[in-house]
């Protein structure tokens, strides 16, 4: 699969960068195309067809910075590091999209051509956000497997399951997802974490707040369509950078922010109590305490021993008690622990009319969605995921300023119709 991913990226490659110099020899344009093919096998298979846009919405990972959905052309941009052992890492943006069916298109910006290893570290790590290994997708075959054997034709019953894709998006590394899985601790004030407070933050959110505008003026004057199909984006509708994210750097390495000083990570990006975790977090990775490679080892088996086991050191870091551990092993691949908080105790009771606390919460969510074994997490989050779509609408079309209205205390508000738009709350 990887030699087959690295031919199709060759190809491309070659085809863009020849484009490219009949162009003109600007750098700010240039850019190169690599086409990763998806979708034919994993349907041939009965995973269903790879649908972009649903992989990608279907966690709050995808709304925190520097992910940006676009949720006109459909397609997520986001910097990314490129390794490469023989010379330093280069970090470009990077901008995600699917013309076809069976085709991804990444576009990288910045660069007239790639090296084998940057490229290969570019595919590792789409790859990884949208789980698009083997192994992802024997799960997602087994998951829908599940669902079909227990729900049958019934199609109100599993409505949320049936349209969930199986995939849950994370991050492209395993570090990124560690610190994201501290902010998740208090979402609403992580939201713009990582956009610091200085006056180029201060201008990236301007910048954000003009498209916003433009996004909805758009909405109000284009002509209504029935069918927003992926393939109404014709190559040549494709921008020619990511704008609203231009100025945004790639997330910090364990290296850059194990330099830091705590109080001023904590009061640059807000981070409050959370810049302690995530200090100790990153020394903890520079100075080998902690092991990155050793955990992805770990979890290459999925297996209830491999766990608990990954689960116990994920334990020894400040932190990271049951509910970011969860998290985390979520991210890495284990699907069988729901992790539970006071929002797992809210969904219970408006969805279930089951009354619990943090003490029987665990037991209540084991007895709801045990069926689901080995992967409850996913008919948890398919269910959850679908009831928030409902109270604030399709989420993959909401615009940024409006992912501040997604927490758990306007899930308790009281609808006062089955659907809340976002536009009628702004």
């Amino acid at each position: 699969m990887e030699k087959e991913q690295e031919e199709n990226g060759n190809r491309c490659q070659k085809t863009m960068v020849k484009e490219q110099e009949e162009n003109g020899n600007s750098s700010s344009c240039c850019s190169v195309l690599i086409e990763l093919p998806v979708g034919e096998a994993a349907a041939a298979e009965g995973a269903g067809p790879f649908n972009l846009e649903k992989a990608v919405c279907s966690h709050g990972l995808f709304m925190m910075a520097p992910n940006q959905w676009d949720p006109i052309s459909r397609s997520l941009s986001r910097p990314l590091r490129l390794l490469d052992h023989h010379s330093p890492p280069l970090t470009v943006q990077v901008r995600i999209s699917q013309p076809t069916a069976s085709t991804l298109h990444l576009r990288v910006y910045g660069t007239r051509c790639l090296s084998p290893q940057h490229r290969h570290s570019l595919l590792n790590q789409v790859s990884r956000m949208l789980r698009l290994s083997e192994e992802e997708e024997s799960k997602v075959r087994e998951f829908r497997k599940i669902v079909e054997a227990l729900h049958g034709e019934e199609e109100a019953a599993a409505e949320c399951l049936r349209s969930f894709s199986g995939r849950v998006f994370r991050s492209p590394t395993l570090f990124e997802d560690m610190v994201k899985c501290i902010l998740l601790c208090n979402c609403q004030a992580a939201e713009d974490d990582f956009i610091p407070k200085t006056p180029a933050g201060n201008e990236l959110k301007r910048k954000l707040r003009v498209s916003k505008v433009s996004m909805r003026l758009e909405g109000k004057f284009a002509e209504p369509r029935a069918d927003h199909s992926k393939s109404d984006l014709q190559p040549s509708q494709e921008l020619d950078e990511p704008h609203a994210y231009k100025g945004m750097g790639s997330f910090p390495s364990p290296e850059e922010l194990a330099n830091l000083d705590e109080s001023f990570l904590a009061k640059r990006c807000n981070l409050g109590y959370r810049a302690s975790r995530i200090l100790k977090l990153a020394k903890g990775i520079v100075q080998g305490i902690i092991q990155l490679m050793q955990l992805e080892e770990g979890c290459k088996e999925i297996s209830l021993s491999s766990y608990n086991k990954l689960a116990e050191q994920l334990r020894q870091i400040d932190g990271f008690g049951p509910f970011t551990c969860a998290n985390v092993l979520m991210c890495m691949g284990f699907y069988h622990v729901i992790p539970a908080d006071s929002e797992t105790i809210r969904h219970l009771k408006q969805v279930h009319s089951k009354s619990s606390t943090m003490q029987t919460v665990g037991r209540d969510v084991e007895g709801i969605y045990a069926k689901y074994a080995p992967f409850q997490f996913l008919a948890y989050w398919a269910e959850l995921w679908h009831y928030y779509e409902q109270r604030f609408g399709k989420l993959s079309e909401m615009p940024f300023c409006g992912y501040k209205l997604i927490t758990a205390s306007n899930m308790k508000m009281k609808a006062t119709s089955k659907r809340t738009k976002v536009s009628d709350r702004e």
